[in-house]
């Protein structure tokens, strides 16, 4: 019995195997991809520095997922050279629209031939009108947050939206319940100096819309508060990225050199990542602008509850409309920033106070109320987040997009030219 001949789709955006938060949503949809056996993937994988930039192959997946390394996240030329030898079905990408104008531009060479479909991050209101025009040059477009649903229908109505959350592994990201491992996560509490203490998590880049100075200047005020022996602060971040702060000065110009504040700053696998979020009691994500924030997402799957700003997919994390699984602090202050290619957004900022007493609300909790929004916040990523919607979602709206759309001999459903009326 013949094969039947699989849909293949070529993919841009960060490197499938880094643990950034496009990173990994990209190698999950592949996964989910491959795993239907409905398709092949060529992922040009970009974002970082490469060692060199030989094909790479997976060992479960060899030959039908090849990942390219590319600059930045490539260029025409590339896209020019990979159409023609390896004549995709379907071309997917991801990240900020920002990365992408050079690719839309170049709609009239890839749309007659593959489908665009792009999965979409945008944090904020005010609907940006000046994105039509990219929405409008793209087949389809996958949507990750409520807002970014939004904002698209709003924008370009006539474009073809899918809503497709991110999603974590809940057989990853998991409350520790095993006696084993909960011997364990007391001894490392212990020998980090958490043992009687209340522990926040803050797992973000150290950039400046996450508010990482901003975080520490207000977490000492919390410690002043209720004492520095009574919490403390666990950062997985770089402590001296290009594009944050000074970490390390700031905890020294602070005073919190005594185990106030920590700081994890080795890349570490998922399974140990999940072990940071069981060691704190609480996660915290005040960033002024997110799309989704994953970090967030992965703590309330490991029964852990969040603290968060409600901006961008912050807001759908930390409440399904009825319940909350932490505490969501609503902006203070909405300023409209921009720049040349972002002419206007929201940045949102919370007041000090309100976060401060939201700290000391979790602090002041019991283990046991604690708990009880952890379960809830879980119950909440299985219910609306979890791998088997997403894997049937991505499966079923690719294949869609193929058999309404086609590919080179087979293409429909796009045209080179408009009518309009003058």
């Amino acid at each position: 019995m013949k094969t039947p001949k699989r849909i293949k789709v070529l993919t841009l955006g960060d490197h499938p195997f880094l643990p950034s938060g496009v990173g990994s949503q990209t190698k999950y949809m592949c996964e989910a991809l491959l795993q239907s056996d409905k398709f092949d993937i060529i992922s040009l994988g970009g974002a970082i520095s490469h060692p060199n930039y030989q094909t790479q192959k997976t060992k479960e997946w060899e030959e039908r997922w090849l990942v390219k390394p590319v600059n930045g996240y490539g260029d025409k030329i590339t896209i020019r050279n990979v159409l023609q030898e390896v004549k995709p079905d379907i071309l997917w990408f991801m990240t900020d629209p920002r990365f992408y104008e050079w690719l839309w531009t170049m709609d009239d060479e890839v749309r007659p031939k593959v489908p665009l479909v792009y999965y979409h991050v945008w944090d904020n209101f005010p609907a940006p009108k000046y994105n039509n025009k990219w929405y409008s040059s793209t087949d389809a477009i996958a949507t990750i947050s409520k807002v970014t649903s939004q904002i698209v229908q709003e924008v370009s109505p006539h474009v073809r939206e899918q809503y497709i959350p991110h999603a974590v592994d809940t057989n990853v990201f998991k409350k520790v319940t095993h006696p084993e491992g909960v011997a364990l996560m007391k001894n490392i509490r212990k020998d980090n100096g958490f043992k009687d203490k209340t522990v926040f998590f803050w797992n973000n880049r150290n950039a400046r819309r996450k508010q990482s100075g901003t975080l520490l200047f207000w977490f000492k005020e919390f410690l002043d508060r209720v004492g520095h022996d009574k919490a403390a602060l666990l950062m997985h971040t770089d402590i001296n990225d290009p594009h944050g702060q000074p970490l390390d000065f700031l905890i020294k110009e602070l005073g919190l050199t005594t185990g106030q504040v920590q700081f994890s700053t080795e890349k570490v696998s998922p399974q140990n990542l999940a072990t940071m979020y069981n060691l704190a009691d609480c996660t915290v994500n005040i960033s002024d602008a997110e799309g989704f924030g994953l970090g967030t997402l992965e703590s309330l799957a490991c029964e852990t509850p969040i603290i968060v700003n409600m901006t961008g997919g912050l807001q759908e994390q930390v409440t399904d409309g009825k319940n909350f699984f932490g505490i969501g602090i609503e902006p203070s202050s909405k300023a409209v920033i921009g720049s040349p290619t972002v002419p206007y957004i929201y940045e949102d900022r919370i007041n000090k106070d309100e976060f401060i007493d939201a700290l000391v609300k979790i602090h002041e909790m019991s283990r046991e109320e604690r708990s009880e929004l952890g379960k809830k916040g879980r119950e909440h990523v299985m219910a609306n987040y979890n791998f088997e919607t997403f894997n049937k979602t991505w499966v079923d709206f690719m294949l869609k997009i193929h058999e309404d759309y086609g590919s080179w001999e087979t293409r429909k459903g796009y045209e080179a030219w408009e009518c309009k009326e003058l």
